[in-house]
């Protein structure tokens, strides 16, 4: 009934609302719930995997978001940290998401999820990331690619990635040290920051193979410069060494930004940040059944053909039609 509520409430997304609009629930009893019950990212990976076209082509993106929680100083497990959508410091609950993308029906799921709590769990983002893979690798999911932001992109995590056998496309921040000179011991005079390469036209469009400092032995990855737009380039390392093509990098990369449009589509339909409740289990319920919410909109408006921005508005829209037709309170 609660996600029920979630998918189809327009604008209020509280509980003392939701006790109002359904007369068999009290305000206490919807506290209770979601105080009292406990609901895992096993739930939503279990419904996930139940639905999703696995590929061995597939595409696994990790990322985090910010429930934005600015307004409250109450709230258990908000804390101040950066937003991207904000562009700075913010207070809010931070979100590690795992998005599976497949290829072959150009569709994106969301498979996982972590609550960034590192007062309660001890837990970094790049530990939650690490998890979630170990655990797509214990489900034995198929996949091919690993999709990051540089803020992921660290020697641990890209090595664990090669390990398991997946290729990864992460950009890396512009002072990145990497060795270019093809040497087969990398010396400290000549790991240079990656914005400080020289790049010739055949580098540009195929690639340089380097040698990134930290990583292990003589382990290599290549490294391509990408324009994203007229004032930013991104410098793109994969460790798929057969990779020949700056384009083919470009359109992997892309990819990434279906995990942006997930946590667009999470926060404008499902009332994740409009949540009040103080205990951080009230919250990380919303939370989960609010993905769940995501989850089913998602589906029906794939199987409707329409926008799940679309699906959302339905109610309210019919809701206005009917008023026009019968009024509550009449013009005259």
């Amino acid at each position: 009934m609660y996600g029920q509520f979630l998918i189809n409430t327009p604008h209020n997304v509280t509980a003392t609302f939701f006790a109002d609009t359904a007369s068999s629930f009290s305000h206490d009893q919807v506290t209770r719930f979601l105080a009292r019950s406990k609901l895992s990212p096993r739930i939503v990976r279990a419904k996930a995997l139940a639905d999703i076209p696995l590929s061995p082509h597939g595409f696994v993106l990790f990322d985090d978001t910010v429930i934005d929680k600015d307004f409250s100083r109450e709230i258990e497990m908000a804390r101040t940290q950066y937003s991207g959508n904000a562009h700075g410091i913010v207070r809010g609950i931070g979100v590690v998401t795992c998005v599976y993308y497949s290829p072959d029906v150009d569709r994106f799921y969301a498979i996982d999820y972590r609550i960034f709590d590192p007062e309660r769990d001890g837990q970094s983002k790049l530990d939650h990331v690490w998890d979630m893979l170990d655990v797509l690798q214990a489900k034995n999911v198929s996949y091919g690619y690993v999709l990051m932001d540089s803020w992921y992109a660290v020697t641990e995590l890209m090595v664990h990635i090669s390990d398991l056998g997946k290729i990864y496309y992460c950009p890396v921040k512009n002072n990145r040290l990497v060795d270019d000179s093809g040497s087969p011991k990398g010396g400290k005079a000549a790991y240079k920051p990656v914005s400080q390469l020289e790049w010739d036209q055949m580098t540009l469009e195929h690639g340089k193979l380097v040698k990134v400092k930290g990583f292990p032995g003589s382990m290599k990855v290549k490294l391509f410069c990408v324009p994203v737009s007229t004032n930013r380039t991104d410098y793109v390392v994969t460790n798929d060494l057969t990779q020949g093509s700056a384009d083919g990098v470009r359109k992997a990369s892309a990819i990434r930004w279906k995990i942006e449009e997930f946590h667009r589509e999470l926060k404008q339909t499902t009332g994740i940040e409009k949540c009040q409740a103080r205990k951080q289990r009230s919250q990380r319920n919303h939370i989960n059944l609010c993905i769940q919410a995501w989850m089913v909109m998602k589906t029906k408006a794939r199987e409707t053909s329409t926008t799940i921005y679309e699906l959302k508005q339905a109610p309210l829209r019919d809701y206005d039609a009917a008023r026009w037709r019968e009024p509550y309170t009449v013009f005259a």
